[in-house]
Protein backbone atom coordinates (compact mmCIF):
# COMPACT_ATOMS: atom_id res chain seq x y z
CA UNK A 1 0.00 0.00 0.00
CA UNK A 2 2.77 1.92 1.36
CA UNK A 3 4.31 1.94 -2.62
CA UNK A 4 1.32 3.04 -4.34
CA UNK A 5 1.27 5.59 -1.88
CA UNK A 6 4.49 6.80 -3.17
CA UNK A 7 3.76 6.20 -6.80
CA UNK A 8 0.59 8.51 -6.28
CA UNK A 9 2.07 11.27 -4.63
CA UNK A 10 5.53 11.75 -7.75
CA UNK A 11 2.94 11.93 -10.48
CA UNK A 12 1.03 15.05 -8.29
CA UNK A 13 4.46 16.20 -8.09
CA UNK A 14 5.10 15.55 -11.69
CA UNK A 15 1.98 17.24 -12.55
CA UNK A 16 2.68 20.77 -10.12
CA UNK A 17 6.05 20.51 -11.58
CA UNK A 18 4.83 20.63 -15.15
CA UNK A 19 2.07 23.14 -14.51
CA UNK A 20 3.85 25.31 -13.14
CA UNK A 21 6.99 25.14 -15.83
CA UNK A 22 4.49 25.65 -18.24
CA UNK A 23 3.06 28.60 -16.47
CA UNK A 24 6.37 30.37 -16.11
CA UNK A 25 6.65 29.90 -19.91
CA UNK A 26 3.48 31.70 -20.24
CA UNK A 27 4.61 34.49 -18.16
CA UNK A 28 7.90 34.92 -19.82
CA UNK A 29 6.98 35.12 -23.62
CA UNK A 30 4.07 37.73 -22.29
CA UNK A 31 6.26 39.44 -21.04
CA UNK A 32 8.45 39.80 -24.32
CA UNK A 33 6.43 41.75 -26.20
CA UNK A 34 6.20 44.66 -23.95
CA UNK A 35 5.81 48.36 -26.12
CA UNK A 36 5.34 51.24 -24.99
CA UNK A 37 5.00 55.39 -27.89
CA UNK A 38 7.25 57.42 -25.75
CA UNK A 39 6.99 59.99 -28.70
CA UNK A 40 4.78 61.17 -31.58
CA UNK A 41 4.08 63.99 -33.29
CA UNK A 42 2.45 65.34 -36.89
CA UNK A 43 2.69 67.92 -39.39
CA UNK A 44 -0.29 68.90 -41.98
CA UNK A 45 0.62 70.16 -45.98
CA UNK A 46 0.67 73.31 -46.44
CA UNK A 47 -2.60 72.06 -48.91
CA UNK A 48 -3.85 70.12 -46.14
CA UNK A 49 -3.90 66.72 -48.01
CA UNK A 50 -1.51 64.91 -46.25
CA UNK A 51 -0.48 64.62 -43.08
CA UNK A 52 2.81 63.27 -41.68
CA UNK A 53 3.41 61.53 -38.26
CA UNK A 54 5.72 59.83 -36.38
CA UNK A 55 6.13 57.93 -33.36
CA UNK A 56 8.47 56.45 -31.41
CA UNK A 57 7.75 52.90 -29.65
CA UNK A 58 10.75 51.41 -27.16
CA UNK A 59 10.27 47.62 -26.91
CA UNK A 60 11.09 45.30 -23.96
CA UNK A 61 11.84 41.89 -23.80
CA UNK A 62 14.90 39.61 -23.45
CA UNK A 63 16.64 39.79 -27.32
CA UNK A 64 13.43 41.99 -28.43
CA UNK A 65 14.52 45.13 -26.67
CA UNK A 66 15.28 48.16 -29.13
CA UNK A 67 14.09 51.78 -29.89
CA UNK A 68 12.47 52.50 -33.11
CA UNK A 69 10.93 56.05 -34.42
CA UNK A 70 9.01 55.41 -37.62
CA UNK A 71 7.37 58.25 -39.96
CA UNK A 72 4.33 57.68 -41.88
CA UNK A 73 2.48 60.00 -44.81
CA UNK A 74 -1.25 60.22 -44.90
CA UNK A 75 -3.22 61.30 -47.80
CA UNK A 76 -6.74 62.61 -46.74
CA UNK A 77 -9.10 59.44 -47.42
CA UNK A 78 -6.07 57.04 -47.78
CA UNK A 79 -4.61 54.93 -45.37
CA UNK A 80 -1.25 55.89 -43.90
CA UNK A 81 2.16 54.39 -45.76
CA UNK A 82 5.43 53.85 -43.72
CA UNK A 83 8.17 56.33 -45.18
CA UNK A 84 10.73 56.35 -42.94
CA UNK A 85 12.23 54.11 -39.92
CA UNK A 86 14.93 55.01 -37.44
CA UNK A 87 16.36 52.52 -34.52
CA UNK A 88 18.29 53.74 -31.91
CA UNK A 89 20.34 52.13 -28.77
CA UNK A 90 18.38 54.00 -26.35
CA UNK A 91 15.58 56.64 -25.54
CA UNK A 92 17.90 58.50 -23.64
CA UNK A 93 18.79 61.52 -23.31
CA UNK A 94 14.99 62.48 -23.42
CA UNK A 95 14.24 63.96 -27.10
CA UNK A 96 16.90 62.49 -28.60
CA UNK A 97 14.43 60.00 -30.64
CA UNK A 98 11.85 62.78 -31.65
CA UNK A 99 11.90 64.03 -35.69
CA UNK A 100 11.23 67.17 -37.10
CA UNK A 101 8.74 66.89 -40.29
CA UNK A 102 8.91 70.28 -42.26
CA UNK A 103 7.06 70.94 -45.40
CA UNK A 104 9.30 72.96 -47.79
CA UNK A 105 6.45 73.07 -50.15
CA UNK A 106 2.72 70.89 -50.32
CA UNK A 107 4.74 68.15 -52.56
CA UNK A 108 8.05 68.14 -50.33
CA UNK A 109 8.63 66.64 -46.73
CA UNK A 110 12.00 67.59 -45.30
CA UNK A 111 12.23 65.39 -42.18
CA UNK A 112 15.60 65.68 -40.12
CA UNK A 113 16.49 63.52 -36.75
CA UNK A 114 18.91 63.56 -33.94
CA UNK A 115 22.66 62.29 -34.92
CA UNK A 116 23.58 58.40 -33.47
CA UNK A 117 20.37 56.90 -35.12
CA UNK A 118 20.33 54.52 -37.93
CA UNK A 119 17.96 54.71 -40.80
CA UNK A 120 16.78 51.18 -41.51
CA UNK A 121 13.89 52.62 -44.10
CA UNK A 122 13.38 55.40 -46.30
CA UNK A 123 11.33 55.98 -48.80
CA UNK A 124 11.85 59.08 -51.26
CA UNK A 125 9.01 59.63 -52.99
CA UNK A 126 5.80 58.93 -52.20
CA UNK A 127 2.20 59.76 -53.65
CA UNK A 128 4.01 62.83 -55.70
CA UNK A 129 5.78 63.94 -52.25
CA UNK A 130 9.11 64.31 -52.25
CA UNK A 131 10.87 63.39 -49.15
CA UNK A 132 14.31 64.50 -48.00
CA UNK A 133 16.26 62.93 -44.96
CA UNK A 134 19.23 64.84 -42.79
CA UNK A 135 20.82 64.03 -40.06
CA UNK A 136 21.15 67.25 -37.75
CA UNK A 137 24.10 66.99 -35.59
Amino acid sequence: MEHCATKQMTRIAYRQLIYSFILAVCAFVSGCNDSAIIWSGESPSPDKHFVASARTEQYGGLGTAGVYTTVYLKQIGQSPVEILTLSNKSAYPLGITAVNMTWVTPSHLSITYKGHATIDFQAVKCAGVEISVEEKR
